[in-house]
């Protein structure tokens, strides 16, 4: 495999690589400017305490693997050297996003508009994140850890391809996890697929359409007998 990178971004992206050590899973996302905040608000108590019961999982359970698998969609979250955010939209159909190992999950970048800046982000800062939205179920995972930009690898984007999906695979991009965790399902506005209420839309045509007919069928029958 070859990872895209090149010249002074090489560097780069392994200076940005080295993360501190972590007492707890969680530190990935409570640095000290957030646990002074959470300290500030009451909260630090709370989450102290799961720190002690060992933090948030490290990688990918039975259950992530499930909800993981009937995703169609994902957010992937990258910076560039300069700190600059970046929210990348991806879908396709559901287990487009694969668990390959309890720490590694990848999936075939198909090609798009061409402004690379994923691409781009990747090559000199490698942290990244995903965030996992079920709006039919109302839950969500947020996932931290590292990722990287495979090209010319034809097996590896041959493996991670949904089948029978009409998309062009440009690349892969493996995410490493290095900690999860389930957010609340609070304000998360249900949505259900058009595929689905489409069906149950045309069963219920269907059924009133045999109420309509029964229906006419009985006043024929009460005006038969007057």
């Amino acid at each position: 495999m070859q990872v895209e990178t090149c010249g002074r971004r090489l560097r780069v992206a392994r200076s940005f690589a080295k993360s501190p050590p972590m007492s707890s899973s969680s530190d990935i996302a409570f640095t000290p400017a957030v646990k002074a905040v959470q300290q500030q608000r009451g909260s630090r108590a709370g989450y102290a305490r799961m720190e002690k019961k060992g933090g948030w999982s490290r990688t990918v359970t039975p259950e992530l693997a499930e909800f993981i698998a009937a995703m169609d969609s994902c957010y992937l979250a990258t910076a560039n050297a300069a700190g600059q955010p970046y929210i990348q939209h991806r879908g396709g159909p559901p287990g487009f996003l694969k668990v390959l190992d309890e720490s590694t999950l990848g999936f075939a970048d198909f090609s798009g508009n061409r402004q690379y800046i994923t691409t781009g982000n990747l090559s000199e800062n490698p942290r990244a994140f995903l965030f996992l939205m079920d709006y039919v179920r109302l839950r969500r995972i947020k996932l931290w850890g590292t990722a990287r930009v495979v090209t010319n690898d034809p097996g590896l984007v041959q493996r991670l391809f949904p089948e029978g999906y009409e998309a062009k695979p440009e690349q892969a991009i493996l995410f490493t996890l290095e900690a999860w965790d389930v957010n609340c399902p609070q304000h998360i506005p249900q949505m259900l697929p058009a595929a689905d209420v489409a069906v149950t839309f045309q069963r219920l045509k269907q059924r009133i359409a045999e109420l309509e007919a029964e229906n006419a069928e009985l006043r024929g029958e009460t005006l038969a007998n007057r």
